[in-house]
């Protein structure tokens, strides 16, 4: 493979960098390899095998040694010169058979690249498959047209039909429905929008049609986002792919000077040219980039979208994890963990007519009200008159009784005779007063909690080689503390600004560490950059977050930072067998082929199959 036509490494670069030959021209090397074997087979001693073998190498051969030539006029000074003279020396020497093997050697592995890279690009092309073309635009006097998803401009109302896909991020304008959210965020069950749910794109309408308030254009949505995370992840050139170069580098200076041996030792040109066509070590850079593609396809596959090839190596040699709090280790809302009835009622009566209320409302807290109800099996009766005072409380009519929740300050002042029932329904936490038709009935406590799991995700880190673990979070220390105690973490610190974090992550690296930074927010985004390796969780949108880190998870699911480190070390691993593997075999080749224990012919075929095996145990990266 030349390495002249390889496009720059960087953003915008092919994942792979490989020239790309005539088609045509390992097909002709084939099809001229059987053909010949055939008619020699019939007619053993036909002259015109030889001299048609011979026209092909040259017709076959004569662009693989041009573009060697043009690198070389370049400074590009790699494996190419011991495949070129090769082919040069076969042809020279009367050698057809194993000149045309080397061709088809050279470009017959770019057929299985494109396979792998197929393979590893089904992600890519599976996202920009599904991504919505058009959408419905409705005026202001109720017409719909339609329009391309790239004409979406902010405060266009776009009609969903069901089992259409959201073409924009935005708020439901009118309309009820269940939305399937299982391409963004890996979860099953569809989630309910109504009036006011804020939605996003690629989520795909299950029922009944909605009007969708744009709140960004299509291309800056998160699907668009998304989409633009899966086609990078293969623009970058990896490390260990340059280090694959290297080695090519050096392996042909010493190719070079084992046939300057094998002639100095025998005077035989047709050992030098063994030498030559067992020395190509082309598996080093088709190999290592069809593992590191591997690997970033089966990331994609848990919902892990790697950006490029060097975070998926520097993912795998990670030792430090660093996370955020809130979102992350926590499942980043407050719960409801308590419900405190005054005497005269019971817990359930009072989460009841909360969550009716709270129906209504678009509060943060509501829709954990709401899912402790359910929770229960508590039928929820349909609010009226409902006002909600923004950062106060909500009020309003539920089955005929006056109801307000609210924070206490609220409901003093709402409430200033019910001074005893709101001292005695107060408590230390986050908590919301709970009234009806005027009198203190109870109160709701509130708090975010540890993610399930979490010890055997740390216990899997530490098995894989994750071993120090560190908790950052601007929260205030006390309830830092609390979480670390609940998951296991000895190291964590709160009260911290976004540049604090950034300061102990760089920390740490100057201590030698390799750290893995996993957060949510835009508080993260610094720290995320300033890691090693940052992994953003972006279940709920990612933002600055998601375009800083080198990967993002897509589902609300921690636990995928430890498969990511898992699929990263199996790729890389699998890449750097692939390079000791592809050059130890080369090497034994070569010292047989000076001792004279094959033809060219036979070093060729043995090449050959070195080539393949080679390829084919890196394709084990997409694997599962």
């Amino acid at each position: 493979m030349t390495q002249d036509d390889r496009p720059p490494a960087g953003p915008g670069a092919g994942a792979i960098s490989l020239t790309r030959g005539a088609t045509w021209l390992p097909a002709l090397a084939l099809v001229a390899l059987i053909v010949g074997a055939v008619v020699r087979w019939i007619e053993p001693e036909n002259p015109w095998v030889w001299r048609g073998w011979m026209a092909v190498l040259v017709i076959a051969g004569l662009p693989v040694v041009v573009r060697t030539v043009r690198g070389l006029l370049r400074g590009n000074f790699a494996a190419d010169v011991a495949a070129t003279l090769s082919i040069v020396g076969a042809t020279l020497l009367g050698q057809p058979v194993a000149g045309l093997v080397i061709v088809l050697m050279q470009t017959g592995g770019e057929w299985l690249e494109r396979y792998a890279e197929g393979r590893a690009s089904n992600a890519v092309r599976a996202l920009e498959e599904a991504a919505p073309r058009t959408a419905h635009r409705t005026g202001a006097d109720g017409h719909i047209e339609d329009i391309a998803a790239s004409e979406i401009r902010p405060g266009d109302l776009l009609l969903v039909r069901p089992g259409e896909m959201l073409p924009a991020d935005g708020i439901v304008d009118s309309g009820r429905s269940h939305l399937d959210v299982s391409r963004l965020t890996g979860e099953a069950p569809p989630d309910l929008v109504q009036a006011g749910s804020e939605v996003r794109s690629g989520a795909v309408n299950l029922e009944g049609a909605i009007v969708v308030k744009a709140t960004r254009p299509a291309s800056e949505s998160l699907y668009a986002r998304i989409v633009e995370l899966v086609r990078t992840a293969q623009a970058e050139k990896s490390p260990i792919q340059r280090l694959a170069d290297r080695y090519a580098v050096w392996f042909t200076p010493a190719t070079l000077l084992v046939c300057a041996a094998a002639w100095f030792l025998t005077r035989d040109p047709l050992r030098v040219l063994a030498v030559l066509v067992v020395a190509t070590p082309c598996p080093l850079l088709l190999a290592t980039p069809v593992a590191i593609i591997g690997g970033i396809n089966r990331a994609a596959r848990r919902q892990v979208i790697v950006r490029n090839g060097g975070a998926l190596e520097r993912l795998a040699d990670v030792d430090t994890a660093v996370f955020d709090k809130t979102g992350t280790l926590t499942i980043g809302r407050p719960e409801v963990v308590a419900v405190d009835p005054l005497p005269g009622h019971t817990s359930d009566e009072v989460l009841r007519i909360a969550a009716a209320i709270e129906l209504g409302s678009g509060h943060h807290l509501a829709r954990s009200t709401v899912d402790a109800a359910r929770l229960r099996g508590l039928s929820l009766p349909t609010p009226s008159n409902v006002t909600d005072a923004p950062g106060m409380g909500v009020r309003g009519t539920v089955e005929g009784r006056e109801v307000a929740v609210g924070s206490p300050a609220w409901m003093a002042q709402r409430f200033p005779a019910e001074r005893e029932a709101l001292a005695a329904a107060r408590g230390a936490g986050l908590r919301g007063i709970v009234a009806v038709d005027d009198r203190i009935v109870g109160a709701i406590e509130y708090a975010d909690r540890a993610r399930d799991g979490l010890k055997h995700f740390f216990s899997e880190l530490r098995r894989l080689g994750v071993r120090h673990h560190v908790l950052l979070s601007g929260d205030h220390q006390a309830n830092v503390d609390g979480i670390a105690r609940a998951v296991g973490i000895a190291d964590a610190r709160g009260d911290l600004l976004p540049q604090e974090k950034v300061d102990v992550v760089r920390q740490l690296m100057r201590d030698g560490r390799r750290v893995v930074m996993v957060g949510d927010g835009t508080n993260d985004a610094p720290a995320l950059s300033a890691a090693t390796t940052g992994i953003a969780l972006a279940a709920h949108g990612g933002g600055i977050a998601a375009e800083s880190a080198d990967a993002v998870i897509l589902c609300d699911d921690i636990t995928r930072v430890a498969d990511a480190v898992r699929v990263g070390r199996r790729a890389v691993g699998i890449a750097r067998q692939s390079i000791v593997v592809g050059l130890g075999l080369s090497g034994v080749a070569m010292v047989f082929a000076t001792l004279g224990y094959f033809s060219p012919t036979t070093g060729a075929l043995i090449q050959e199959g070195i080539d393949v095996a080679v390829i084919l145990n890196a394709l084990r990266a997409s694997m599962e």
